[in-house]
Formats: structure tokens, C-alpha cells, sequence
């Protein structure tokens, strides 16, 4: 495996936004969603200090007048916020979160702004795309909020700077124990011979780092989803490798014998048929499969929504936020072509769909069944490719959860908590409890009963009026104590790309039509 880094997106500039942190700040009157599965409750007030929550106190009772002797008392130089009406969530984490691209021309900023602006307050960078150095650079400045933008965890893709190919476990182990020094949260893996995978995951693990494959067609057929778990694997990303380890009436993927997997068209729509080569649903094999992972405290990282165009293409193209937050660079990227990667709409149709629909139902049956099951499943994005916009496609997946058979409330479980969990970081962030840092997502209705609330664009509602309106949208996300406007921060993007097409001059078309 060898990797190298080719181009670096530009950096965040130093922040000119966020409020905070505060000596004391209470919010007040909220109703609380803390991540850990618990049902909502509130009234209360949450009080924060500097940039940990200290308190959550029990204020009242829905419907009725909070009693203000019942509250924290605000202390000389602290601020409080009324929310009564509102809604609060740990702040939301990304395990799979690409910073940008040259390609797509999506920089730090624009990035940063999207994830913020929809309540993601850490986000997981599976290979570094950047380089590591920038990565952590980034890192290290959003620790210290010099810059708008999540936590950042970077994972390394194994080889990344290497000065030659690695061929042997004992470069393997050299690699990695390198990628440790250099300060890596972390490992990405896309496949290598099953010795070095071994090697290098086994030596990961034992430095007390992390790691996570996207188990690639190319290497999948000798080393699949069990196979790195069996290692020391902490997550798998997307769905490669574990149809692969529930086949039971072959061995490798039902190639067309013209199949080249360079081309892209060929890659993505023969994998809309790979489920339907595993092993029935509940069956002994699935069962068995299933009951390893499970033994072996296996994250699975899904990122539904990343394939979402495969099973409708035009919802994808059209989705409505397209128009107003999704750069042009990044629209040119996603159009068809054989050159940017899963730009693969060579000839993609009804046939495709309908393969990709029923690829879909097994799949979400095989990762509902996991987390009934006690297993681990968190929230991935893997945006700028695909039609799927940075912060947009994060919430999309939350909604593909809920197809899946999640409950809302183990919904937002799998996207802070869980994650925090993958992340090695649960007693740090990913619910709200005292002693926690403060990283929160604030909302004025109830996300719980329309996921579609949480995007950046709202959802659709008639009002009392017979008018309709916008509602929802995260109002505030707080990270680290910092009170941040979601909607001041999407309005910010908005206006990026509005400058950007009057730069070039670009106006959306339909493909092939001048």
C-alpha cells in the first residue's frame, strides 16, 4: 500500500463568529433530548461553565409556570438564554467527514460552516485528504477556537507518505508506529494483503489508536468485515465486505466478465446487486456472522446516504438546497464523468434504481437487526461526492436511519453518543450530562417528530395562516462553550456560493442540454 497526498484545500480563516465561552451561561426553559436514549424532558435549565455543563436542573413541568425560586441563580458576569420552546442535543459527530477537495473545490471554510450550521460538533476524517499535517494543523486550532469549525479526529490512510510501498508486515508495523508519532488519532484502511492488514491493525491497536476500513473490491475477496474485526478493528465504513463475509454459495462477487473495476458505472452498479449474494436474512450464516461482530464489539458505519442517488438519481440532483449551498465546483464535480470519482452516471436508470432499492432493504434489515441486537452503529456522511452536500447529506442520513427501523430517539443515540463511543471519547462528549464538555444543538421544534427539521433549509409547514412557512433549522450549535448562530453560518455559505457563480458565470443546467 502506498498513498500520497496531492493537493490541499485552503485552511479555515481565523473565526470572526461564535460568542463564548462565558464564565456561566444557563440555558433556560429547554427541553432536553441527551443522547443516551432517554426520552425527552424539561423544562430545564442547563448551565454551562466556560466549557462544561455543570448542572441540568429539573425546572417544572410541561404546560405549567416555572417556578423561578426552583432555578440556578446567575451569577454576576454569567448570561442566560430563554428557550423555552426549545430543543437541546448533544452536538452531533460526523465518522465519516472528508474536509473538502480539490476537485470538488470545496475548501476548510465552506466545510466547516456546512457541518457547523447543522449542529455537527465533531467530525471523524477518514484518510486525511488533506495530509495529516494540515489535518491536525486544523485540529489544533479548532481545539483552541481559533477557527468556526467541529472537533476534528485524523485518521491516516494507511501508507499515506510512505517512501515506498508497503510489502511487508514489518513496514507495516514501521508505518504505523510512525503514523502514532506523528500524532494520528487514527487509521483508514482500504485493503492490503491479509498479512500486512494483520500486522498493521493488531500494532495499531495496541499504540491505543483506532481504526477503520473501507474493505475495497480490489482486496475484499481475501480479507473481508470479519477478518478485521477479528484484528482489532474499531468500525467498517459503508457496506464493502460484509456481503462478502455472509456469502454461502461462492466466494467472490458475481462479476460480469466485462467487468473492469476502474470503470465506475461497472463498480457502483454491480455493487447494487451484492446483497442479494449474501446469505438470506436471519438465516444461520447471517446469524452467525452477525453474532461474531457482535462478540467482538464491532462498529458499523454505514453512511446510507451517500448511495442515496443510486436508487433515485433525481431526487438527488434536485434536492432543493442544491440551488443556494452547494458550490458550483461541487455541482460540476457530481455531474457524469469518467474521471471524478462517483461521478458514474455513465447510463443510470430505472434498472439501476430498482437493483439499488432492494440492495437498500437488505441492507438496513442487516444493520437494524445489529443495533436490536446490542450492536454498535453510528452516523457517517462521507458528503462531497455523489450529490451530497456537506452538513445536508449528514442529516439525509439520519433520515435513512430512520428507514432502516431506528427509533428517532436511537437515531440521535447512533449520531452522539455511539459515535463518542467509536471515538474512544464518551466521557467527554457525546451526551448531555454534568461533567461533560458543552457541545450542543439547539432547535426550535421538535426534531424528533420530522428529522427533515434539522436541515439547514427546514422543513415545509402550513401555519395557522393557511401560509406556508420554513420551520426548524438548528438555531444554535454550541461547541466547547461557544455560542455559535447556525442560521448566521449558512448564511455565510450562501453567500460563497452566490459569489462564486458571479464569478464564473455559472447558472445550474439539466446534463446534456445547452
Amino acid at each position: 500500500m502506498f498513498s500520497a497526498v496531492t493537493a490541499q484545500v485552503a485552511k479555515a480563516p481565523i473565526k470572526s463568529e461564535g460568542d463564548g465561552p462565558y464564565t456561566q451561561l444557563i440555558l433556560r426553559g429547554v427541553t432536553m433530548i441527551n443522547g443516551t436514549g432517554a426520552p425527552p424532558m424539561g423544562p430545564v435549565d442547563i448551565v454551562i461553565e466556560k466549557n462544561k455543563i455543570v448542572q441540568i436542573a429539573n425546572v417544572g413541568y410541561p404546560g405549567v409556570a416555572i417556578n423561578n425560586e426552583r432555578r440556578p441563580k446567575l451569577k454576576e458576569g454569567g448570561k442566560e438564554m430563554n428557550l423555552e420552546g426549545h430543543y437541546v442535543l448533544p452536538g452531533f459527530i460526523d465518522m465519516h467527514g472528508h474536509i473538502g477537495g480539490t476537485g470538488q473545490g470545496a475548501n476548510a471554510e465552506y466545510v466547516f460552516k456546512l457541518w457547523m450550521a447543522h449542529g455537527i460538533t465533531a467530525v471523524r476524517d477518514p484518510s486525511c485528504g488533506n495530509g495529516l499535517e494540515w489535518v491536525l494543523e486544523e485540529k489544533k486550532l479548532s481545539a483552541a477556537n481559533k477557527i468556526t469549525a467541529p472537533r476534528l479526529f485524523a485518521y491516516t490512510a494507511f501508507g499515506q507518505g510512505s517512501k515506498q510501498p508497503i510489502s511487508t508486515p514489518e513496514q507495516a508495523i514501521a508505518w504505523v508506529r510512525e503514523n502514532a508519532q506523528k500524532g494520528a488519532d487514527g487509521i483508514k484502511f482500504f485493503g492490503a494483503a491479509p498479512e500486512i492488514m494483520d500486522a498493521a491493525i493488531r500494532e495499531n491497536k495496541k499504540l491505543g489508536l483506532r481504526s477503520c476500513c473501507h474493505h475495497a473490491q480490489m482486496d475484499v475477496a481475501r480479507w473481508n468485515v470479519v477478518n478485521s474485526a477479528k484484528a482489532g478493528m474499531t468500525s467498517m465504513e459503508h457496506w464493502y465486505g460484509l456481503p462478502e463475509a455472509l456469502f454461502t454459495q461462492q466466494t467472490i462477487q458475481q462479476y460480469p466478465l466485462s467487468y473492469n473495476y476502474s470503470n465506475e458505472q461497472h463498480r457502483f452498479e454491480e455493487a447494487g446487486k451484492l446483497w442479494k449474494q449474501a446469505a438470506a436474512p436471519y438465516s444461520d450464516h447471517w446469524n452467525k456472522v452477525m453474532n461474531e461482530l457482535l462478540a467482538l464489539d464491532f462498529t458499523l458505519d454505514p453512511t446510507f446516504n451517500i448511495y442515496d442517488a443510486n436508487r433515485d438519481l433525481q431526487r438527488a440532483r434536485r434536492a432543493e438546497w442544491h440551488e443556494d449551498y452547494t458550490l458550483p465546483s461541487l455541482w460540476k464535480f457530481y455531474e457524469p464523468s469518467r474521471v471524478s470519482h462517483g461521478s458514474y452516471w455513465h447510463s443510470w436508470g430505472t434498472e439501476q434504481e430498482v437493483q439499488w432499492k432492494e440492495n437498500y432493504r437488505l441492507w438496513m434489515t442487516f444493520i437494524n437487526e445489529y443495533k436490536n441486537r446490542g450492536g454498535r452503529v453510528t452516523t457517517g456522511s462521507d458528503n462531497g461526492f455523489i450529490y451530497q452536500t456537506y452538513g445536508f447529506g449528514y442529516i439525509r442520513e439520519l433520515e435513512l436511519m430512520r428507514e432502516a427501523g431506528f427509533h428517532p430517539l436511537e437515531v440521535i443515540r447512533s449520531a452522539t453518543l455511539y459515535g463518542a463511543q467509536a471515538l474512544g471519547m464518551e466521557k467527554e462528549i457525546g451526551s448531555i450530562e454534568t461533567g461533560k464538555l458543552a457541545d450542543l444543538v439547539i432547535i426550535d421544534v421538535n426534531p424528533l417528530e420530522n428529522l427533515q427539521l434539522l436541515y439547514g433549509t427546514g422543513a415545509v409547514q402550513l401555519n395557522a395562516e393557511n401560509k406556508v412557512i420554513r420551520a426548524g433549522g438548528v438555531k444554535f450549535t454550541i461547541k466547547d462553550g461557544i455560542v455559535y448562530d447556525a442560521k448566521k453560518l449558512l448564511a455565510d455559505v450562501k453567500q460563497m456560493v452566490l459569489d462564486e457563480k458571479k464569478k464564473t458565470g455559472w447558472q445550474l443546467k439539466q446534463p446534456g442540454v445547452e
